[in-house]
C-alpha cells in the first residue's frame, strides 16, 4: 500500500536557516512546556540548533577578521549559541524555554554577556542584529562614561558610521544626569546610557538568503568602531 508524504518546504542551496525555524518558535510559543519540547526536540535540533552552529561555524573567520580577540564557537553548550532555557527564578514568567534563538560573539577576556559583543537574534515577532555592551557593572559603566567624556570625537564617529548604516543606540538610560557630569554636557544623552547597544532591525527573509554570511558580516563591519572604542574604555584588546 502506497503511502502520501507531505512534502518538505525546499531549502534553497546554500542556505542556512529557513522557515521552518520560524515555524517552530511559534509552536513552541504556543506550547512552552517541558513536555512538549521533549516530544519535539528533534524539530528543534534540525529547523534551529543545528543551522545556528552552522551558521557560527561558517562566521568565525569573519569574526576573527573583525576582531581576533572576539569568539565565534560553534558548541551546543558554552560557545557562542545561547541555551534556549529560560531563567525564569526572579520572573514573573515561568515558561521554561526562549521563543527566540540568540547567538553572540563576545570578548574573549569577558566573563558573560556583560561584556561587549557581537549578536544576532533570531524571533518570530522581529530579527535583528546588535553590537555592544548590555548592562555593565557600575566600574564598567563609569569607565565608558569617563571615555567619553574625555575622548568624545572617537565615539561620536563610530555613532556616525552607524548612524549611515541604519543602527540606532538603544537600551535603558539614567532619567537624570550620571554624578559628576553637567546637565550641559554636549554627550548628556549619551553619559545617561546605562547600555551601549547598537540595533539595525533585519528581515529574517535576509537570514534565508545564500548570502547570509555576507550580509551578516557586513553588518557587524559597520559596528566594529564601537566595540573597538568600548574595548578601549574597559581596556580590553580589540
Amino acid at each position: 500500500m502506497m503511502t502520501t508524504q507531505t512534502p518538505k518546504t525546499p531549502v534553497a542551496a546554500g542556505t542556512i536557516f529557513s522557515a521552518a525555524g520560524l515555524q517552530f518558535l511559534n509552536k513552541l510559543a504556543q506550547n512552552n512546556t517541558r513536555d512538549w519540547f521533549k516530544a519535539n526536540q528533534d524539530e528543534y535540533e534540525n529547523t534551529l540548533r543545528t543551522p545556528a552552529l552552522r551558521f557560527i561555524e561558517q562566521m568565525q573567520p569573519e569574526i576573527i577578521a573583525i576582531s581576533p580577540r572576539l569568539t565565534a564557537v560553534a558548541k551546543k553548550v558554552g560557545g557562542s549559541l545561547m541555551r534556549p532555557q529560560r531563567d525564569s527564578r526572579f520572573s514573573k514568567d515561568k515558561t521554561p524555554y526562549k521563543t527566540n534563538v540568540g547567538i553572540q560573539f563576545r570578548h574573549f577576556q569577558g566573563k558573560d554577556v556583560h561584556a561587549p559583543g557581537l549578536y544576532l537574534h533570531i524571533a518570530e515577532d522581529g530579527c535583528f542584529i546588535a553590537a555592544g555592551i548590555w548592562h555593565p557593572e557600575s566600574k564598567a559603566l563609569n569607565a565608558i562614561r569617563a571615555c567619553i567624556d574625555e575622548n568624545p570625537n572617537a565615539y561620536q564617529k563610530a555613532l556616525k558610521t552607524l548612524h549611515d548604516n541604519g543602527f540606532v543606540m538603544d537600551g535603558d538610560s539614567l532619567s537624570r544626569p550620571p554624578r559628576g557630569y553637567d546637565k550641559n554636557h554636549p554627550l548628556l544623552a549619551e553619559l545617561k546610557r546605562k547600555d551601549f547597544i547598537a540595533i539595525k532591525n533585519i528581515a529574517f527573509e535576509d537570514l534565508c538568503k545564500p548570502d547570509v554570511i555576507d550580509f551578516c558580516a557586513e553588518q557587524f563591519r559597520h559596528c566594529a568602531p564601537l566595540m573597538s572604542y568600548l574595548c578601549f574604555a574597559l581596556e580590553l584588546d580589540f
